[in-house]
């Protein structure tokens, strides 16, 4: 960990190099490494300058060690107070990260040089609190009130991941019954398509007792992912959020996706995909995120993944993105509950489309396109695509 006090925690304040001992040791014991950030954390101050007598050109030493260790062992970083520069990169490059509201600040360069810079004060806060990068940038995962409540948070993600990627992750004890059965569950997906529900409360039910453990609830909100455990055993879980964006999947969310699969890919941890995916989120803002490029990515993460995955189709399962609810080209195991709705396009818009030619024809297109409707919606149960194996 860093030390505020010495220098903003600068390199050219500490004693030796530490902090590149300990991911040594990390790496080496194959340990997991939490990193507590406090300050720059890199290259040094100005004041370097002045006590060795010339510049230099950056580099990044022990920076292969680093990124070693993503591959290896879980990495955690908590950013415990103002962290800027090669700081705030050492933050962001862990699989999983937490700031503390009001404590903790990160950016790339802090106030003084952006006052500088653009000759406009800015406060710290402002600048890069916790509120902007818990929720809009996802530089950090998540968002947390105390110091206290940091170090239970990075114990709690700790506890479902395995020592290093030599290792399985660990079961617990469960008291929570296999058999346990969660009426709740018979009425929870409303029968309006266009009606939302919570997708924590099914998570919640289906899922050991107090075992979901959310990561980057504040960002990419259209997807909640996280870790929980089944009969003991740790997976993660990924489910649409129809509360935000009507459970589409934005860029944001797509780099959400992404990121998690990776983290479950990297240690063994199974997937269950919760799905109510209407595809990717459309329109001038959507493009303008550049959602394509981001959603092909995360399709990719999944595509590469090695571990076990299924999905539950709980309802929507449209276009692109809904095929991206599993590996197609793999086994796919999947199941569908009787509320689940799937297609490359929703019944509804897609006849507009489909048959436009036909409904502008008709002497009242509204009746004629109600009327392609309902004649295709006795092809929609998801019985008849599990009759065909589809």
């Amino acid at each position: 960990g860093d030390v505020s006090p010495g220098r903003g925690g600068a390199a050219d304040a500490k004693v030796g190099d530490k902090s590149g001992y300990g991911e040594k040791y990390a790496l080496e014991m194959r340990l997991p490494l939490v990193r507590l950030v406090d300050g720059s954390g890199g290259g040094g101050s100005v004041k370097t300058l002045e006590m060795v007598g010339y510049s230099y050109v950056p580099a990044l030493a022990g920076f292969g060690t680093t990124m070693e260790l993503m591959g290896q062992v879980p990495v955690v970083c908590a950013c415990m107070g103002s962290v800027a520069g090669l700081g705030a990169v050492r933050v962001t490059i862990s699989h999983f990260s937490l700031m503390i509201k009001d404590t903790s600040q990160l950016f790339v360069a802090g106030p003084p040089v952006v006052e500088r810079g653009f000759g406009k004060p800015v406060e710290k806060n402002e600048l890069g609190g916790s509120q902007i990068h818990a929720h809009q940038s996802g530089a950090v995962d998540n968002e947390v009130e105390s110091e206290e409540e940091a170090f239970a948070a990075i114990k709690q993600f700790l506890s479902y991941l395995p020592q290093n990627v030599w290792h399985l992750p660990p079961v617990s004890d469960c008291s929570d019954s296999v058999d346990r059965r969660d009426e709740s569950l018979l009425a929870v997906i409303p029968r309006n398509r266009r009606e939302m529900y919570e997708i924590r409360d099914i998570i919640s039910s289906v899922a050991d007792v107090d075992s979901f453990f959310e990561i980057s609830p504040g960002y990419g909100r259209s997807l909640c992912v996280g870790l929980t455990r089944l009969d003991g055993h740790p997976v993660g879980i990924m489910a649409n959020d129809t509360q935000h964006h009507g459970g589409a999947v934005n860029a944001s969310a797509s780099e959400k996706m992404m990121r998690f699969v990776d983290l479950c890919d990297t240690f063994h941890l199974p997937v269950v995909n919760l799905v109510d995916n209407p595809g990717f989120l459309i329109g001038t803002e959507a493009e303008q995120e550049g959602t394509v490029r981001l959603g092909s990515r995360a399709l990719m993460a999944v595509y590469q993944s090695s571990i076990p995955w299924v999905s539950v189709i709980v309802r929507r399962c449209y276009g692109v993105a809904g095929a991206g609810h599993g590996k197609t080209d793999g086994l796919n195991l999947r199941y569908a509950w009787p509320s689940a709705d799937w297609g490359s396009l929703p019944i509804e818009g897609g006849v507009q489309a489909a048959y436009r030619r036909d409904i502008e024809a008709a002497e009242n297109p509204d009746a004629r396109r109600r009327e392609l409707e309902d004649m295709l919606e006795q092809y929609r149960s998801p019985l008849r695509t599990a009759e065909a194996f589809g």
